[in-house]
């Protein structure tokens, strides 16, 4: 038995309440109600509460519960419908006894005994009986499949090896023979739905045009079929475990890293998708996490477009007021200092409360740091990047405009100057004073806010222009990324 893991959704879908799931079972003996009613009899359990369960993406949620009496039956009701696609059946203990689906009509009974959980029925649903039909010829052919590839593992001769490999071949022809049939067999079933969503199109061999053989064909073939007969407005999508894995496999694989790219992506995805009641937040809110911190620079621009396009245009109302307030501020907060952008005007007091301008300093690079002395992580980082820049950037004319953030701490911060020997830099702060006249003005951003600095260090590099040419990288990354501008800047010998 599979032990169920019900992962919280690092989303502001949670903050939302919009995973609530129908957690209370009536059990009642009135009408039939007008949504779901689902009885069970799970021997050998007797008194005790089980439950069903069903995905949201890759995280499992629980969707109902009941109690089982002294003759092991109980039923799973509410007058709210169950949203479509694959369940399963929970023991007390929280363990998935068996996968079953819920479709439109959700009115059935389920028999099981634990004791020979292959053997339970569902009575009075048709999809569950092609379902259960194509799983067990499917977990068959699985079972011999897996065989033969022991076996060719083992092998201990080049012979065995051939033969293994041309049987494991023919019986994976019986398997997605076995998906093809239920697919026309049973064109408008739940069941062919999902094999439809799990397929991927299979890379065709490469052609020859004009004489020469073209490369991209195959990538290209299945990148453009990789969703052929999935509709992303589907809410049964979610109730899946493999939609949200192959959702990240396109991305990964067939969606280039550039913004762009997968802003004109998600953009028909996401209009695709919006009158999907649960797709849609889902989608929604996948991709906003994912890309309110991106994993590679730059990328901070697709979250500002779902902002500007989705969030900004009514759809905060997915939101509560904490979760709208905080996406609010961060895209506004990001706005000012993405790639290609000039830098914000910084003017900012030096050690000895001279005013400094961040547009005064003239170099090819300028490397911008906000840090904060009292901050572990600065410490550390901070003199990793005087040594980068003394055995390299120095010589490169990169000059460092340093802002300290944490006005509270000047004298700690200029003791820190001094015992880590960080010359040749320019130092600076934003005085208390300052700060309170920005806030007194109304300006809608402060220094923070401008730079996105919500955690320090934070680093951006700049062209002699003062243009954003490099933000969010480590040391090292920096470090290439200047050694490589650099040389292509060098002149050709």
């Amino acid at each position: 038995m599979r032990k169920i893991v019900f992962a919280l959704m690092a989303s502001l879908l949670l903050h939302n309440g919009l995973l609530a799931q129908n957690s209370k079972a009536t059990n009642t003996t009135s009408a039939k109600p007008l949504g779901h009613s689902i009885q069970i009899v799970l021997k050998p359990y007797q008194n005790t509460k089980i439950y069903i369960g069903t995905n949201y993406g890759k995280n499992r949620v629980l969707a109902d519960s009941t109690l089982l009496n002294a003759q092991s039956e109980g039923v799973f009701e509410s007058k709210t419908k169950l949203t479509p696609g694959i369940y399963f059946v929970v023991s007390p203990k929280y363990s998935i006894l068996f996968d079953f689906l819920v479709d439109e009509n959700q009115h059935f009974k389920i028999i099981a005994d634990t004791a020979a959980l292959t053997k339970f029925q569902v009575i009075g649903s048709t999809e569950n009986e092609i379902f259960k039909e194509y799983s067990k010829s499917i977990n068959d052919l699985g079972m011999q499949l897996s065989t033969i590839e022991n076996k060719y593992k083992t092998a201990t001769n080049a012979k065995d090896s051939a033969s293994f490999k041309e049987l494991y071949l023919t019986k994976d022809k019986e398997v997605k023979a076995a998906r093809t049939n239920v697919i026309k067999t049973y064109p408008k079933s739940m069941t062919s739905f999902f094999l439809n969503v799990m397929q991927r199109p299979e890379a065709p061999a490469m052609p020859t045009i004009n004489g020469k053989l073209d490369s991209l064909y195959p990538y290209y073939y299945v990148k453009n079929h990789f969703w052929d007969n999935v509709v992303f407005n589907d809410n049964r999508l979610i109730r899946t475990p493999f939609f949200e894995d192959k959702l990240d496999e396109y991305f990964k694989n067939y969606v280039s890293r550039e913004p762009d790219s997968i802003i004109e992506e998600l953009q028909y995805i996401l209009t695709v998708a919006k009158t999907g009641k649960e797709i849609y937040p889902f989608l929604l809110f996948k991709f906003t996490n994912k890309y309110i911190a991106p994993e590679f620079m730059g990328q901070e621009k697709v979250f500002i477009h779902l902002f500007q396009n989705f969030f900004a245009k009514g759809d905060t109302v997915l939101l509560n007021e904490a979760s709208k307030k905080s996406i609010t501020e961060r895209a506004y907060s990001m706005m000012a200092n993405q790639l290609g952008l000039a830098a914000p005007s910084l003017i900012v007091n030096t050690p000895d409360n001279k005013k400094v301008s961040l547009y005064d300093q003239k170099a090819p690079y300028t490397f911008l740091a906000f840090w904060d002395p009292t901050c572990s992580h600065c410490k550390v980082e901070i003199p990793r990047l005087d040594s980068f820049y003394k055995a390299s950037w120095k010589n490169l004319e990169v000059k460092i405009f340093s802002v300290n953030i944490n006005f509270k701490e000047l004298a700690a911060w200029k003791t820190f100057i001094q015992e880590n020997h960080l010359e040749d830099w320019t130092h600076a702060y934003q005085t208390e004073e300052d700060l309170n006249k920005e806030i007194k003005a109304g300006l809608p951003t402060t220094i923070r806010q401008q730079y996105d600095v919500f955690k320090t260090p934070t680093f951006y590099l700049l062209d002699a222009n003062k243009k954003i040419i490099a933000k969010n990288l480590s040391l090292e990354q920096f470090n290439d990324f200047l050694q490589n501008a650099h040389n292509k800047l060098a002149p050709k010998k």
